[in-house]
């Protein structure tokens, strides 16, 4: 027998297990649908965009060089029907090719704000894709995703700092158990069979921080969505593995973290469902989490006071010191790297006063003028924003102009955030920019959006898939 944690629970693998068997669609609250629809219109939006990168078109000729055949499951923005596995990691890398996905946000303050988890990247394509592979409705796909993110979030909650810390992506580790999840859900396993697919997706738990501003950063959310998917299918087979994957000495949380908190995991899971209390935030620039809320704030300062990058002599971006430890780029050379600095996302908003897929651009970042502004940037530790504690994202900015004036702002929160939400229009309006960046019909996006509005009521999520795959006419 073994010991009960200090919520009571015994078994927290079973838990979850049981959890993601046996909650239902009208177990999830009228906001949790609403705001689950806003995150799954965005990553459809973002499967199509970032099937039109490079390394969107890496994965098909992948896949071509494989000679996979037909299956059941679609990539997304193309004709491809595919294996749910090769589908669900097309899907994955493609949603996070452009860093421009949804993020969680933490709830303790030593858990570092906007550096858990992307939870839709790796739990939506697993949903989808199984959702095609079983004949899912709309409902049955969109409860799928809620329970994968849903383990995803709490499980990267749970696990101690020192797993992101130290240089494990979270998206990539936890997203693996989120699109076992979603997966174990639609092909209807039991509690156990669903325990041994958690289990058997903790074994292909993987992902290195030293690796963003490379393509290999959207690899791992590919690869978890697709580990997810093979891991349900071989416990659909009877593939055995532990019970106690989670919590055991050996297993995740020690393993991969050093250990863990019970209580933010044990009896939380739908209590309070993550992606409604502390939330998720929607990205309105396609650039790392954690440079929103500066660039918020320096879009503001830029539109009040009517300032002009002509007249800017140094700017200071003061954040605390777990920003800089993932913007690591000062002095980026392509468009990956951007994403993952400070110094452009600010310099590109004075010059340009925008920073969307057009400004993310290799031929951008090595612009003369862009990279001279870089140089008036200094991205700092500031001892006002380590204050404030890791669960915000607090920067500080101070602008000084040739006229002697600084100007200066400080943010917590970006828009996107919870605390300035993007609603379902919003995030309509940037689902058409990125349909229409990858030159997708306009007839099809709207046809999308009007689908995604009423998810639940739709009789097959093929009708979904159908709209969003593209005509090889």
């Amino acid at each position: 027998m073994h010991d009960k944690n200090a919520a009571g629970i015994e078994n927290l693998t079973l838990y979850v297990a049981d959890w993601v068997c046996n909650t239902i669609l009208s177990d999830l609250p009228e906001n949790v649908v609403a705001l689950g629809k806003k995150s799954i219109l965005d990553g459809l939006g973002l499967a199509l965009s970032g099937g039109a990168t490079t390394c969107g078109g890496m994965v098909r000729q992948h896949f071509a060089d494989l000679n996979l055949g037909v299956g059941p499951a679609t990539v997304i923005g193309t004709d491809l029907k595919i294996a749910p596995r090769f589908a669900a990691f097309a899907n994955g890398v493609a949603i996070h090719a452009d860093d421009y996905d949804d993020t969680q946000l933490a709830v303790a303050t030593d858990r570092v704000y906007g550096l858990l988890t992307h939870p839709t990247a790796p739990a939506l394509p697993a949903a989808l894709a199984m959702g095609e592979s079983t004949g899912a409705t709309g409902g049955a796909a969109m409860l799928a995703y809620h329970l994968g993110v849903e383990v995803e979030c709490k499980i990267a909650e749970a696990i101690n700092p020192r797993h992101y810390q130290t240089g494990f992506h979270a998206t990539a580790t936890c997203g693996t158990f989120a699109a076992a999840a979603a997966s174990a859900r639609l092909l209807g396993l039991s509690v156990e069979a669903t325990a041994r697919a958690l289990s058997i997706a903790g074994s292909q738990s993987a992902g290195l921080r030293e690796n963003f501003g490379t393509m290999t950063k959207p690899f791992h959310a590919g690869r978890a969505s697709e580990s997810g998917v093979v891991a349900a299918q071989f416990a659909s087979c009877g593939w055995t593995a532990t019970d106690r994957i989670l919590e055991a000495p050996r297993g995740f949380f020690s393993a991969a973290g050093g250990g863990y908190d019970p209580q933010a995991i044990a009896g939380k899971l739908g209590s309070p469902w993550t992606i409604a209390d502390p939330g998720v935030s929607i990205k309105p620039h396609p650039s790392g989490s954690l440079t929103h809320p500066g660039m918020t704030e320096m879009l503001r300062l830029i539109r009040a006071n009517h300032i002009r990058a002509t007249d800017v002599l140094r700017v200071r971006v003061g954040t605390n010191h777990n920003m800089p430890n993932a913007l690591i780029h000062h002095r980026p050379v392509n468009e990956l790297q951007a994403k993952f600095s400070m110094e452009f996302c600010m310099a590109i908003l004075l010059l340009e006063g925008r920073a969307g897929l057009s400004e993310f651009t290799d031929a951008v970042v090595n612009r003369p003028d862009v990279k001279a502004m870089i140089e008036k940037i200094d991205f700092v530790v500031d001892a006002e924003a380590e204050a404030a504690g890791y669960h915000k994202m607090t920067t500080i900015i101070d602008i000084h102009l040739a006229d002697g004036r600084t100007i200066s702002g400080r943010a917590d929160f970006g828009k996107g955030s919870p605390f300035e939400p993007m609603h379902y229009e919003d995030v309509a309006d940037k689902f058409r920019e990125n349909a229409d960046y990858a030159r997708f019909p306009s007839q099809q996006a709207e046809s999308v959006i009007a689908m995604v509005r009423d998810l639940e009521t739709l009789p097959s999520i093929d009708l979904l898939m159908a709209a969003l795959t593209r005509s090889s006419a």
